[in-house]
């Protein structure tokens, strides 16, 4: 019958869209071609309506949700005040505003409240004619005894003063630990900055309406900017030469909490440091703006550290991981690293998801072999624990990994992808170190903030005695140089949909698509037993 012939078809047109699974083995190596130049990424001015103060007083802007360790507490963050720039500017007293959060199951019935903390940060340089920044008043208040799963209305501020409390916000609590329970959609985007391409970046990623934000480093790029407001795509370019400490303009990080408020204030989201949250300031401090305004679960999980922490998100345990402090065997980082995958239990938690900014496993040219030291110290141990996921950002591009341990394809190694393509106004990355003549040099490679050499030669495989591969290595499953974010979605306690959205495409398109499936009965949690496909 003519019918039934229909029905094999449309069958067989479903089972061709059906996405690619990590269960098949490796994908083969896919590079898209740049058919188009990407041109240079503008940033929103500061007469841009989206990144100007639209409040007075005392009233909160800048609002922001983060987690905490567990379900049944958050985070609520906001400014109240106005920042300074000078030659001499005085803090604002700290004290004035009251850090109070009202918070119920309905708009109408804000029945509960909590206090928390007030901080003010400088960005202060001790050299003639660079101006000085004092922040407006940070706020952090932590949300405790919430249920998982639901919805709560806040507002924050000084409810003694009048006029110094917000509108009415929502945001969702995660779901309950447990294997059966998980985020519908988890957003994971890098490197976003303050363009017009970030921009439709946030944009395509507030339609695909996550319930929660992972921002794997660099955020503001406040430090592509003079103390004076002047900006360029390329800082050592233009003004390294020049200036006698690497200047930032610290209003773009205002600019940027004001742009950010709409998704921010309703979903929460959990960011890592990037090499552009560095800053380094008089007293050779650095990563103070980042520090100072986020909240971050560091007391709850036990990191006491804004630089690394870990939650949980239903079945998923996050560790939120510094490529920019110390990563080795004898640091902290790692002992705490050590603690919190010990207390992990796979059949509570089964999926563990990791993120942080520069990547082990990309192959463009930029950046290229530039976290090889974290890598060489770190990789063995989160291996061990039967790590599922690797998201980072910093190179300019998307890249997915086939399941990788020690640049070998391994069953039960890690999809790592990066994300570094959310829309900054750095240059694209569009080469890669394996095209002829594009190898880096191996000493041009260690990161300069972190410094250390670990990038030796391959001793085995296909680029045995040589620093690059001469074809795009078989780890690497897809790359692509294209602006845009990711959207996970983890069905149960063995499949996850990863989907990377292109900004070019329509809002409903997708660039790449893969399930990732865990498989616990094959890889031995807490072994390092050898496996092959």
């Amino acid at each position: 019958m003519w019918w039934r012939s229909l029905l094999l078809l449309l069958a067989a047109a479903v089972a061709a869209a059906e996405p690619a699974s990590t269960l098949t083995g490796p994908s083969q190596p896919v590079t898209v071609p740049l058919l188009e130049d990407r041109g240079h990424a503008v940033d929103l001015p500061d007469t841009d309506p989206r990144v100007q103060r639209r409040v007075t007083g005392w009233a909160p802007e800048q609002v922001t949700v983060a987690l905490s360790a567990s379900p049944t507490s958050a985070w609520v963050s906001w400014i109240t005040g106005e920042f300074q720039m000078g030659g001499a500017v005085k803090p604002l007293d700290s004290g004035t505003v009251g850090s109070v959060v009202r918070y119920g199951l309905a708009a109408d019935s804000l029945v509960r409240e909590a206090t928390g903390e007030a901080l003010v940060y400088s960005q202060l340089y001790p050299f003639e004619g660079l101006q000085n920044y004092t922040s407006g008043i940070i706020h952090h208040v932590r949300l405790q005894g919430l249920e998982p799963a639901t919805k709560y209305y806040y507002q924050c501020g000084d409810p003694a003063i009048p006029g110094a409390t917000s509108a009415v916000h929502a945001f969702r609590t995660m779901p309950a630990v447990g294997p059966r329970s998980y985020p519908g959609r988890i957003a994971v985007v890098g490197d976003l900055g303050l363009t017009y391409n970030t921009t439709s970046t946030v944009d395509h990623m507030a339609s695909n309406r996550p319930d929660l934000v992972l921002l794997v480093g660099d955020v503001s790029y406040a430090n592509l900017y003079l103390t004076n407001g002047t900006g360029t795509d390329c800082y050592s370019c233009s003004f390294a030469k020049n200036t006698p400490i690497h200047e930032t303009y610290q209003p773009r990080w205002d600019y940027w909490g004001r742009y950010m408020e709409p998704i921010t204030s309703t979903t929460p989201m959990m960011v890592v440091e990037g090499n552009h949250e560095e800053e380094p300031q008089a007293g050779n401090r650095t990563f103070v703006a980042y520090s100072s305004r986020f909240a971050f679960p560091s007391h709850e999980s036990g990191s006491f550290s804004p630089f690394y922490y870990s939650f949980d998100a239903g079945g998923i345990h996050f560790i939120m991981l510094a490529a920019y402090a110390d990563y080795s065997k004898s640091g902290e980082q790692y002992r705490w690293l050590e603690r919190d995958l010990a207390k992990v239990d796979r059949s509570v938690t089964p999926w563990l998801v990791a993120g942080w900014h520069a990547p082990w496993y990309s192959t463009y040219k930029a950046h290229y072999r530039e976290a090889e030291c974290m890598r060489v110290a770190m990789e063995e141990l989160l291996y061990s624990y039967g790590l599922d996921i690797a998201f980072t950002g910093h190179v300019h591009a998307y890249e997915r990994s086939n399941r990788v341990f020690n640049y070998t394809l391994d069953p039960c190694g890690a999809v790592h992808i990066s994300v570094g393509d959310g829309g900054n106004r750095e240059k694209m990355a569009t080469t890669h170190a394996d095209e002829p003549g594009r190898c880096p040099d191996p000493l041009s490679t260690p990161d300069p903030f972190m410094g250390g050499f670990c990038a030796f030669n391959f001793t085995s495989g296909p680029a045995a005695g040589r620093f690059c591969w001469d074809r795009q290595p078989e780890y690497s499953a897809y790359r692509e140089a294209s602006f845009g974010h990711g959207i996970l979605e983890v069905k149960n306690e063995t499949h996850a949909l990863w989907r990377w959205h292109r900004n070019q495409d329509m809002y409903n398109g997708v660039g790449d698509e893969i399930y990732i499936v865990r498989e616990p009965h094959r890889c031995l949690l807490n072994s390092t037993r050898p496996a092959s496909y």
